[in-house]
């Protein structure tokens, strides 16, 4: 989650829909707000706390954690925006990152559909970087009653486009958007990964996301 007092945006960090590069390139506009500092001592007190004082908002937060955390009038006044990803795509990605950069918690399963069988199910004892990418991407834009609570939902199929479309709605020239993170390891059609019980197993787990977002499993 990144938090601009001085430009008013909330920008929502949902994990492997290019969050990463949003935040790269929005950083630059820290440094122009007379917030930051006072942000960055918060958060270093948080952390030296052990995060016991809350007053830090994470990387991954949901929207209803600004929204409780944050006064009504600054939490309304904020742009809030967020990007989403084809779920189906999403554990692809997730896969390919697992085996890349954390292979200790492949749990043994080297192949996608063992591994996608094992990740989703309930019975398998809680990692945050596994459980991390299973959770409803629809979680992090609504509040406890199921309300949208983001202005803006950017999809991770047009980042350039959208991303271009959240800078004017900040009001700001759009800055170059790095391609953080770059997979060369996986084939590019997701679809190609998949069975058809797989693809169902997906179906079923994010059935919510698939709804709110319009996603399906051949959607380019």
């Amino acid at each position: 989650m990144l938090l601009s007092p001085k430009y008013r945006f909330l920008f929502v960090h949902i994990a492997k829909t290019g969050g990463t590069s949003v935040r790269a390139a929005l950083e630059g506009l820290r440094w122009r707000d007379p917030w930051y500092w006072p942000m960055f001592l918060c958060s270093r007190f948080s952390h030296l706390s052990g995060h016991r004082i809350a007053t830090k908002l994470p990387r991954h937060a949901k929207a209803i954690a600004a929204k409780e955390m944050l006064p009504k009038p600054i939490f309304d006044g904020l742009f809030k925006f967020a990007f989403v990803r084809n779920p189906w795509d999403l554990q692809v990605s997730s896969f390919h990152h697992i085996r890349r950069e954390r292979p200790q918690f492949l749990g043994g399963h080297e192949a996608f559909s063992s591994f996608l069988r094992w990740k989703l199910d309930p019975r398998r004892p809680y990692q945050y970087h596994l459980d991390t990418s299973i959770e409803l991407q629809s979680d992090y834009l609504i509040d406890l009653h199921g309300n949208l609570i983001i202005d803006f939902i950017g999809r991770y199929e047009r980042l350039h486009e959208d991303f271009d479309t959240a800078c004017q709605r900040i009001g700001i020239t759009t800055p170059p958007l790095p391609h953080a993170r770059k997979a060369t390891d996986r084939q590019q059609d997701y679809r190609h990964y998949y069975t058809d019980e797989t693809a169902e197993l997906v179906a079923t787990h994010f059935a919510s996301d698939i709804d709110l977002l319009g996603y399906r499993f051949d959607s380019e």
